[in-house]
């Protein structure tokens, strides 16, 4: 017999989607940061899609993230991601995880405000640089010193993901609890009271 889910579908959740209504929970971050692993376990604990921005474009496109950039570049490439991630959000509610550049193009920044809650995964340089490593499908780390350009793109970067909706700190730990820590930070960013949510929620 299946143990139950540690943190099965309750009224906390219940009063969350509620007030999600349409719109799409929307992960933002540098590459590294955990968008894809934590947003799919946010996605199964809501009982919501995951739609992944980096596999929809390769699906579009029918080439992979590397060879869009290898052959078009990347201004093309970012063209090409902010129509389809405007297209993806026409049908929420769901759970998206975008590439570490989409929250940088205004136009999608503004999509993103009108059809979703953005959920900026924020990650030190030491854990990115630990997990990028281990890939070798980073077009913008296709230098002699990778960290260097890591540095280069939080400075760059992180500015602008401040001005999501919500932040989680991501660390090492297991997925399930930086996921149960994205729920609690919505909740609050509604004001949902995770102790005691009745579906009677104060606006």
């Amino acid at each position: 017999m299946n143990a139950l889910p540690a943190n099965p579908p309750d009224e906390t959740h219940a009063a969350l989607l509620g007030r999600l209504g349409s719109r799409s929970v929307v992960f933002v971050g540098l590459m590294g940061a955990g968008k894809t692993a934590i947003g799919r376990k946010v996605a199964t604990m809501l009982a919501l899609p995951f739609i992944d921005s980096d596999q929809e474009i390769e699906s579009v496109s029918r080439m992979t993230v590397p060879e869009l950039f290898e052959r078009y570049g990347e201004t093309e490439f970012r063209a090409l991601e902010q129509r389809v991630i405007l297209r993806v959000l026409e049908n929420g509610p769901q759970v998206l995880s975008t590439g570490g550049g989409a929250f940088m193009n205004a136009q999608t920044r503004e999509a993103i405000a009108a059809h979703g809650v953005s959920v900026w995964l924020k990650a030190e340089l030491g854990l990115l640089m630990e997990r990028v490593s281990k890939k070798q499908n980073r077009p913008l780390l296709k230098s002699a010193d990778p960290r260097t350009v890591l540095e280069r793109l939080m400075g760059e970067r992180y500015p602008v993901y401040a001005t999501s909706d919500v932040t989680v700190p991501t660390r090492d730990d297991r997925k399930e609890v930086i996921a149960a820590e994205v729920v609690d930070a919505l909740c609050r960013h509604f004001g949902i009271d995770e102790t005691a949510a009745t579906g009677e929620v104060e606006s």
